[in-house]
């Protein structure tokens, strides 16, 4: 991943990314719900991070703000005041999901093939993201030859080709090596700059490194830590004085016990 990523190729203008407004949600079992009288709110934009331990509805609240939960649940999520979220959002997780009989390039354009509107220019830009992130001389291989890195790298731009200004990733790089985790939290950074991205992670150095905004949940029913703000902007060396300090505060919030 040593090649120039040309950036602007992956960058959304930042009045194209909707703020997400949670209010009053309330979802879960009625004896003891797992969201109840939940008001939250993602800014536009930015990356907001979610640390938490697991079972916390952290995965759960990406879905409900995706759309694909929907039984059950009172309450409001809106888009910049809207409610419609169709065609607004692109989902990373944790697994890579290509599709084993398509190569890495037909997986990068997987989106624009079931929409119909794959073009020549979407296939040119492809071709130019992948060169970008060391994966040009692979275009035409099959997920099974790749590397867990080289999936992941895949998958991160087949989300970036889906050009939505909002983007859920659900722990997309705890699966990776140290060194791979960090060149993708670096990519990922700069490849999605004036999106609304929400991160679900269980790494704080992660949060601290690529977060504008961090939370932490607790559970049940959830509630929200006050706001972690790291200083400076995205993608932040984890040595820097001021993140060794914030990360200490982050463990202790982490390791809190719930009156």
């Amino acid at each position: 991943m040593s090649r120039q990523i040309d950036k602007t190729a992956g960058e959304l203008p930042a009045s194209t990314a909707p703020e997400i407004f949670i209010e009053h949600l309330t979802f879960g079992h009625a004896d003891q719900p797992l969201f109840k009288d939940f008001t939250f709110t993602v800014a536009a934009g930015q990356w907001t991070c979610l640390l938490g331990p697991s079972g916390c509805g952290k995965s759960t609240l990406l879905r409900l703000i995706s759309g694909s939960l929907t039984q059950g649940v009172a309450g409001r999520i809106q888009f910049a005041g809207q409610l419609r979220r169709r065609g607004q959002v692109a989902w990373m997780a944790q697994k890579d999901l290509l599709l084993p009989w398509l190569s890495v390039l037909e997986n990068v354009l997987l989106g624009a093939r079931l929409r119909g509107t794959l073009s020549a220019g979407r296939r040119q830009r492809a071709l130019k993201l992948l060169e970008g992130v060391g994966l040009g001389d692979h275009s035409q291989a099959f997920p099974d030859s790749l590397s867990g890195g080289m999936r992941q790298r895949a998958a991160l731009l087949r989300t970036l080709m889906e050009e939505r200004p909002v983007i859920l990733m659900d722990e997309p790089f705890s699966a990776l090596d140290a060194l791979t985790r960090l060149k993708l939290q670096n990519l990922a950074a700069g490849l999605v700059r004036g999106a609304t991205v929400l991160l679900v992670t269980h790494d704080p150095w992660e949060a601290l490194r690529i977060g504008h905004r961090i939370y932490i949940m607790k559970e049940r029913p959830v509630r929200l830590s006050r706001v972690f703000q790291p200083p400076g902007a995205p993608p932040r060396a984890p040595d820097r004085e001021e993140i060794a300090s914030m990360y200490a505060q982050l463990l202790a919030h982490l390791v809190e016990k719930r009156n």
